[in-house]
């Protein structure tokens, strides 16, 4: 399988919903908040290991995207469906997490 990177993530579709996350201040300051929840001793969810912090956060990324989705049906649905089923949501959570710790420092 060939890989489509696209503007530093895994492919267009990554791309597309970390720019819609990056792009709207509200979301943009909740993922951080949970992105920093899980990267702060100070947190009750605070995790040590780092790639638990973002399988975790990407979990969540992927769980709330997947249930905001709109109630279609057709084709549009299959295509939804096949764009969503391509986000590389780790890579999502990674970027998230070392925002998190570029401001941390």
């Amino acid at each position: 399988m060939n890989r489509k990177e696209y503007n530093g993530y895994t492919n267009y579709e990554t791309w597309a919903v970390a720019l819609w996350i990056d792009n709207e201040r509200g979301t943009h300051d909740y993922w951080l908040s949970a992105a920093s929840d899980l990267c702060s001793l100070a947190s009750p969810e605070y995790i040590a290991d780092e790639n638990t912090q973002k399988c975790r956060l990407a979990d969540r990324l992927k769980k709330e995207y997947e249930e905001s989705l709109p109630e279609i049906t057709g084709f549009a649905a299959d295509l939804l469906n096949a764009a969503m089923s391509e986000v590389d949501w780790y890579d999502i959570a990674e970027n998230l997490i070392a925002g998190v710790k570029e401001e941390a420092a």
